[in-house]
C-alpha cells in the first residue's frame, strides 16, 4: 500500500484522491504558515503508522485554489479525510500527535 506522503496538485486530485482504493488524508498547507511546519512531520508519522490502510497526500493551498474551494479550506493547516470519493471527516488548525492519531483511529474505524 501507500508509503510516505505524496505531494499533489489540483490536476492530480481526481487520480490520486478520488480514484484511490483506500481512504485518503489530504493535508492542506502553505509555505508561509508557521503552524504547518509543526504539523508536517506528523504526516510522516501517520503515513508510517497507517501505511496499510491510508494514503496521505499534501497540497499547498495557494497554487491549488480549486481543491481548496471544493473542500472549503478556510485556514491552514487543514485535514480532509476522503473515502469512496466522499468527505468523511475534516479538521482545521494545529493538532498534536496523540490527537491526530486518535482522530484518524476514530474516523478510519467508523
Amino acid at each position: 500500500m501507500s508509503k510516505g506522503v505524496i505531494t499533489i496538485t489540483d490536476a492530480e486530485f481526481a487520480s490520486e484522491v478520488l480514484a484511490a482504493d483506500q481512504p485518503v488524508l489530504v493535508y492542506f498547507w502553505a509555505s508561509w504558515c508557521g503552524p504547518c511546519k509543526l504539523m508536517a512531520p506528523l504526516m510522516n508519522v501517520a503515513a508510517e503508522k497507517y501505511s496499510d490502510r491510508l494514503k496521505i497526500v499534501k497540497m499547498e493551498v495557494d497554487p491549488n485554489p480549486n481543491s481548496v474551494k471544493t473542500y472549503q479550506v478556510e485556514g491552514v493547516p487543514a485535514l480532509r479525510l476522503i473515502a469512496s470519493k466522499k468527505l468523511k471527516a475534516s479538521t482545521e488548525g494545529v493538532i498534536g500527535k496523540e490527537k491526530l492519531l486518535g482522530w484518524l483511529d476514530e474516523n478510519l474505524n467508523n
